[in-house]
């Protein structure tokens, strides 16, 4: 009996825990990219976007220390019920949306500008997340239509991970992997892909 509960009590938490996931929205006409969506769920499985009718956007699976980082952020913000919106008059710098969806309920909060250092450093996860994909994006561009550029891609990838700032670092392996083996690639870029591709393999999950 104890046993058929306690499978019960998981199945029900497991069933809550995929109902809630974080929405985030940022528009900034003029920046590049002038619009991000990213959806994240408990389980760390995440979408990224760059138009708001896109019909494919990318997957991404976050490791489980960021994923996380991230909720734990959230219901410090008692999962935006609260206003983050300073209101002071200070440069536009993007309307940004986080909102929480659990199940039926929801609740979210807008900003420009916060003072909020619990926001801050959520928006920090979600601005890494944005540049990742946008390296990501332009490895797979320059692979197959500028493998001169892919060098300076590369870089900024070995960059980003000195400033510790890599998300989700297992979705690069595959095509970090295809740019050490193809001889059409500078030597350079490709020993600098095969020694971030082994960083990225030994990386917690």
């Amino acid at each position: 009996m104890k046993t058929l509960l306690l499978l019960v009590l998981t199945s029900v938490l497991a069933a809550t825990a995929s109902a809630q996931r974080i929405v985030y929205t940022k528009v900034f006409p003029g920046s590049k990219p002038d619009y991000v969506k990213v959806t994240i769920t408990k389980a760390g499985a995440a979408t990224y976007q760059e138009t708001a009718d896109e019909q494919e956007p990318d997957q991404v699976q976050l490791d489980s220390a960021a994923t996380k980082a991230i909720f734990d952020l959230a219901e410090k913000l008692n999962h935006f019920r609260g206003k983050l919106e300073s209101g002071m008059k200070v440069a536009k710098t993007g309307d940004k949306t986080y909102r929480w969806e659990d199940g039926p309920t929801a609740s979210e909060a807008k900003y420009n500008h916060t003072t909020s250092d619990d926001a801050r450093a959520l928006q920090d996860w979600f601005e890494r997340i944005t540049e990742c994909q946008r390296i990501l994006s332009e490895l797979q561009r320059t692979l197959r239509y500028d493998r001169l550029g892919v060098n300076e891609v590369v870089l900024r990838l070995d960059a980003v991970l000195q400033q510790k700032r890599i998300v989700a670092a297992e979705q690069f392996i595959p095509i970090l992997d295809r740019i050490a083996k193809n001889e059409s690639i500078l030597n350079m870029a490709r020993e600098r892909a095969a020694s971030l591709s082994d960083t990225f393999k030994a990386l917690p999950k």
